[in-house]
């Protein structure tokens, strides 16, 4: 299992690499695709996700990114009006079919991935977006590393005991404290490239800071939701690592914090 883990590892590394540093319409086309197969992943524990409702889940989502793509930002709620009609249509003319909550959890699902996650895109193409991108991951990963460092030397006191007994307010503080250092010392180190920001470094970290504390709640949120299907992992297209959603649930609330900090920041 350590192997196959470590195999997924490094190829999610290459593949992260080449299309983090391209950007462009390779990173938009890769977002796009792990945004359907995440939103999938949520539609098979709904049981809508080859249904009339989960087909209108994906066009969506499909029709989200187009608006991304086209910056066309001002037709968003429209969509968003729209998605929420159609879904209620559908549900109207084929009671009893399905569910209120499957409804609810499909337009939700729209929000909780394919928004999300689309931020990762959005934060590539900002001003210094190149170097800015990076900071989801150390919010994210960064910070889970040293979550568990610190948790497994000095945690005590139970984050969730009944959602994540593993998780100690220890290891919280410390994956915060560890993204914001490892924050600074990237904006030290990169200083010369940055024009977006007087200061990098402070600016780094605290937008890491920030991500790491909204990195772990999405990492239990994700917890939660399996909790209560009842599943261990959401999908098993990565081996050794389980769904796409298993592998980016933190990266989901790391991204839309880079991106309106950047902007909220930026000079």
């Amino acid at each position: 299992m350590f192997w196959v883990r470590f195999r997924s590892s490094v190829t999610l590394v290459i593949l992260t690499l080449i299309t983090v540093i391209m950007g462009g319409n390779l990173l938009f086309g890769v977002i796009g695709l792990i945004s359907l197969i995440g939103l999938s992943e949520l539609y098979k524990l709904l049981k809508v996700n080859n249904s009339l409702i989960g087909y209108i889940g994906y066009i969506a989502c499909v029709a989200y990114y187009a608006l991304v793509y086209f910056e066309a930002k001002e037709h968003m709620m429209l969509l968003f009006v729209a998605f929420i009609m159609v879904l209620m249509v559908a549900y109207v003319f084929t009671f009893p079919k399905y569910r209120s909550e499957q409804v609810f959890l499909t337009f939700f699902g729209l929000f909780y991935v394919a928004i999300m996650l689309s931020h990762i895109y959005q934060v590539r193409m900002l001003d210094d977006g190149l170097w800015l991108v990076w900071l989801l991951f150390i919010g994210a990963w960064g910070s889970d590393t040293c979550a568990y460092l610190v948790g497994i030397s000095i945690g005590k006191h139970k984050m969730t005991p009944k959602l994540s007994p593993k998780k100690s307010i220890e290891g919280g503080i410390g994956g915060v404290l560890g993204a914001a250092l490892i924050g600074f010392v990237y904006g030290l180190a990169i200083q010369h490239k940055i024009d977006t920001f007087s200061n990098p470094q402070v600016t780094f970290a605290i937008i890491c800071g920030a991500s790491s504390i909204v990195s772990q709640i999405g990492d239990l949120a994700a917890s939660a939701i399996k909790r209560n299907f009842e599943i261990k992992d959401y999908g098993k297209l990565i081996p050794g690592h389980g769904g796409i959603l298993d592998r980016f649930d933190s990266i989901i609330f790391t991204a839309p914090i880079v991106y309106y900090l950047a902007e909220f920041l930026s000079k």
